[in-house]
């Protein structure tokens, strides 16, 4: 590790001017804390948080809607642990749920569809988050109720998918990326060709990296070595786990239930393309289509960064409710709730 970390300093001094990377995926912002990556890297890379934390970008108005189904009549509404304390606009899954709404925590999409099939007098909703981790899961869960004809199961899909919020990140005027940690676990998924629009049409160095302090810094290096070549080209510096094909049965049978939509995500807005909606044939399983849930269109809540957080144009402590009117016990924005949430990992890990 010494001898990358020497490499990076002969490197940057060459390049004599600040550089700013962004890690995508919220497991990065954690780790790169937990490691103390910030403090023996140069002082010339500054890492920007990016919308890598799928608990962070789900919209108002799908808490809200998942609030809505969850008040309804013989309903179950089932979530991601994470999910449960993001406000929306008026309350919390979490304090639906202590006004009587059935609200439960389940960590797989599977469990929500067996407890549709073992109770067929309540409906069963999966409040789907995530990126292409989780989707390709949750869309094998919809097929598996096709299969098996279970009329009292459903979603409601707030999927994201990262590789076009990269390409709005990188359109925006206000966001300045020099280049880009890729994120280790969705790569898995999808591999490295989604990405090569960042080198080929933006010109920006990207590599995927895992999850380890000398994976990171690896990573890290390798974008420094492009940048001091003047290249840019997508690399793996996760090959133990990251194909560059990715996981080909995986994205099959995600594109065969979902199909592209446009989606909100929260404190940048509406990003064409980047969404998960059900196809024609899966839509019986589409939980908004189906009980049509009230959602509102409040807006974010005033004075909170979330936002341009998630976009890396400010860092949490430039927030000016962090750690005052902002804090993991009494969260304002998504970006303190999740544990991912670089809000969240700046609190944790003293940078108050």
């Amino acid at each position: 590790m010494k001898q990358m970390l020497d490499e990076l300093k002969q490197l940057t001094a060459k390049i004599k001017k600040p550089l700013q990377l962004m890690e995508v995926c919220g497991t990065h912002t954690v780790e790169i804390f937990r490691h103390g990556i910030r403090s023996v890297i140069p002082n010339t890379i500054s890492l920007l948080s990016g919308p890598g934390c799928p608990v962070c970008v789900t919209s108002i108005r799908d808490v809200d809607a998942a609030i809505s189904i969850a008040k309804q009549p013989n309903m179950v509404l089932v979530t991601f642990g994470d999910m449960m304390r993001v406000p929306g606009g008026n309350q919390s899954l979490m304090e639906a749920r202590s006004e009587g709404a059935d609200v439960r925590v389940m960590y797989s999409p599977m469990d929500a569809l067996k407890l549709a099939q073992d109770d067929g007098s309540k409906q069963v909703v999966f409040f789907a988050t995530g990126f292409e981790t989780t989707s390709p899961l949750i869309a094998g869960t919809v097929f598996a109720a096709f299969q098996k004809q279970v009329k009292n199961f459903t979603i409601l899909s707030s999927h994201k998918t990262v590789p076009l919020a990269l390409k709005a990140l990188l359109d925006a005027p206000d966001v300045r990326v020099d280049g880009f940690i890729l994120p280790g676990h969705v790569s898995t998924i999808i591999g490295l060709a989604p990405y090569d629009f960042v080198a080929k049409e933006y010109h920006k160095p990207a590599v995927v990296t895992g999850f380890e302090a000398g994976e990171i810094i690896e990573g890290i290096l390798m974008i420094v070595r492009q940048i001091a070549k003047g290249e840019a080209i997508v690399e793996n510096a996760y090959p133990r786990v990251v194909r560059p094909e990715g996981n080909p049965r995986a994205v099959q049978i995600l594109n065969d239930i979902f199909e592209p939509a446009d989606a909100y995500w929260r404190g940048i807005g509406v990003l064409p393309g980047t969404g998960l909606k059900l196809r024609a044939k899966y839509r019986t399983f589409d939980a908004e289509a189906r009980f049509r849930p009230e959602a509102t269109g409040i807006a974010e809540p005033e004075l909170c960064s979330c936002g341009d957080i998630l976009r890396g144009v400010k860092v949490p402590t430039e927030c000016p409710l962090f750690g005052t009117g902002c804090t993991p016990d009494s969260p304002v924005g998504p970006c303190m709730v999740s544990t991912e949430g670089s809000c969240s990992a700046y609190y944790k890990y003293g940078h108050r």
